[in-house]
């Protein structure tokens, strides 16, 4: 009875020094691990910041085709003499400008 004692006693302090060196190592690294989460959170990657820039020249490029309909219909409209459609054409045509110069040009840089 006493040797299974001291076989138990054995095993159990070398478990709980594996245990107490695995808390000292978390309890060490954990700032490291919460800065780094922080750091993490507070940055925005590379990628991250292309798809953003890319949702929005897409949201762009869809509303310079909707203009670019409703001008087309404004323009038709004009032609067949609607006087108001002139000028709410000449407002889309403007409107459609300012959009299309702030998308990126297309000029066969290489890039797809």
């Amino acid at each position: 009875m006493r040797i299974a004692h001291l076989i138990l006693i054995g095993t159990a302090s070398l478990t709980l020094q594996g245990c107490l060196a695995k808390t000292a190592f978390n309890v060490a690294t954990a700032p490291v691990r919460i800065v780094s989460k922080g750091v993490d959170l507070a940055t925005t990657s590379q990628s991250e910041a292309d798809e953003k820039r890319g949702r929005e020249v897409r949201k762009r490029e869809e509303r310079v085709g909707k203009l670019d309909r409703r001008y087309e219909k404004q323009r038709k409209d004009c032609l067949d003499g609607e006087r108001s459609a002139c000028d709410d054409a000449r407002r889309t045509y403007e409107e459609m400008q300012v959009l299309v110069r702030s998308l990126p040009s297309e000029s066969g840089d290489g890039e797809d």
